[in-house]
């Protein structure tokens, strides 16, 4: 929110400077330029909250995948082993399995904490984001109503 303010705010310095220097100016216009300027602060601080995001969703939507490779690889090793000895014995088939599950409850264990905490993140970077346009409106409105002849 600061920084939109401050964007807002500085924009709103060089419109008064600028109304000063003129008799009669175009109240409109100044109105679209701060507009923008506010637009312009919101998506860069949305940018930037987002950014962190990409790692959340990557390692959620990767991380099952990586433990069924782990899985399939360990079940694969369970078969040679009662391939090489001929028999499936609980002894032969056990380590493989235990190496496969535990490859599942780490993808899992990886990726639904991820996918938590992005669901929790979006749904504050939302939050976010009507709050900051809420501000730029009430901003705008304020500029509008105290400081621009329209």
């Amino acid at each position: 929110m600061a920084k939109v303010f401050q964007a807002g705010y500085l924009e709103l310095q060089r419109l008064i400077e600028k109304e000063k220097g003129k008799a009669s100016g175009s109240g409109h216009d100044s109105i679209d330029n701060l507009e923008r300027a506010l637009g312009r602060a919101s998506r860069n601080e949305m940018m930037r909250l987002e950014r962190s995001l990409t790692f959340l969703a990557t390692t959620g939507s990767t991380a099952p995948f990586i433990g069924l490779f782990g899985t399939v690889w360990g079940i694969m090793n369970a078969f040679q082993n009662i391939g090489a000895q001929g028999g499936a014995s609980l002894a032969t088939v056990a380590p493989g399995i235990s190496e496969a599950l535990i490859a599942t409850a780490i993808g899992l264990a990886a990726a639904i904490p991820a996918v938590m905490g992005y669901n929790y993140y979006t749904h504050k970077i939302r939050g976010l984001r009507i709050q900051m346009e809420n501000f730029a409106s009430d901003f705008l409105n304020i500029v509008k109503r105290n400081f621009l002849s329209t």
